[in-house]
Formats: C-alpha cells, structure tokens, sequence
C-alpha cells in the first residue's frame, strides 16, 4: 500500500486572495513547489482534494475547473506528478464529497491502494483538518493554528519538513 499526501488546493498549493476562475488566475506559491518536490521525491503518491463550490454557484464551469487543474499540472510537472485530483461542486446541498465529509480522501485512498494511516491531509482551513481526521488520516494545517492538527506551519514547505521529520 502507498503512502499519500492530500492536498486542498487554494491557499495551500495557490494562493486564494482572488478567486481562481480561469487559469490565468492560478498563481502557484514557491514554497508550494518546493514542497511537493521534497514529499513527491520522497514516494508519496500527490492528490488535490478541493472543495469548488462556485460551479453549484454559477461561478465556474467544470470545463473551466478542468482547465485550470490542467494547468496546475502543468506547471507543477518540473516538481511533481499529481496523481489525481478531485473536486466536490456542491456548495449548499448536503454533500459526502464537500469537506468536512472525507468522501474525496476515501474515494481516492481506495481507488489507489492508499494506506490511510501513514497518510497526511494539509489544508489551510478546519473544515479540511476535519475531514481527514474523519478519513482517519494524520493532518497538517497551513496558516492559523489548529490545535487538532498533527503539524502546523506558515507554508506547504514548512509542513512538509515537519511531515517529514515524524515519518
């Protein structure tokens, strides 16, 4: 079985001041890149797990979405190889997908192979804490301390050491 980190995408791969609704809205930090190379080189297998509530919204199409994931692929592929990402549409209906439910994290560690034990769920906010507590993964938040969190730093590389460190 593989060991795995998910990822949420927005102000932990990306930064999220402005909503990412085309690709050219997409604006990748370095410590992100920097991060995922340190993690990827080190076997995790690399999925984005995000919460993309604006397509129930109105905001963003899938076709838009898709477009904007295949850029991100594309210029994170000097560092890393994603090897899935999954999105949950659903912003106001009840929903196994939309974080806190864990269903993206389950869906994928059981399409995969994952051992979700020696796997980790970073995000930056509770909700995404949460949901992989309830996956039943150990967690990292980016940002504002959580005291549920198993490692808590300022960027993706910094946790990254830290998930590093433990293992």
């Amino acid at each position: 079985m593989k060991k795995a980190i998910f990822l949420d995408r927005d102000g932990v791969i990306n930064d999220n001041r402005k909503h990412v609704n085309k690709p050219e809205d997409l604006i990748i930090y370095q410590e992100a890149k920097e991060g995922l190379q340190k993690v990827y080189q080190a076997g995790y297998e690399l999925f984005v797990v995000t919460n993309q509530g604006g397509i129930e919204l109105g905001h963003l199409k899938k076709e838009d979405l898709e477009k904007i994931h295949q850029r991100l692929k594309e210029v994170l592929a000097p560092y890393c190889k994603l090897t899935d990402i999954r999105y949950c549409p659903d912003f106001h209906k009840k929903s196994r997908c939309r974080k806190p439910e864990p269903g993206m994290i389950l869906d994928l560690a059981k399409k995969y192979d994952v051992d979700i034990k020696g796997s980790w769920m970073v995000g930056d906010r509770d909700t995404d804490i949460t949901a992989g507590i309830r996956a039943g993964c150990r967690t990292a938040k980016i940002g504002e301390k959580n005291p549920e969190a198993d490692v808590n730093g300022k960027h993706l590389l910094e946790v990254v050491e830290e998930i590093l460190k433990v293992e």
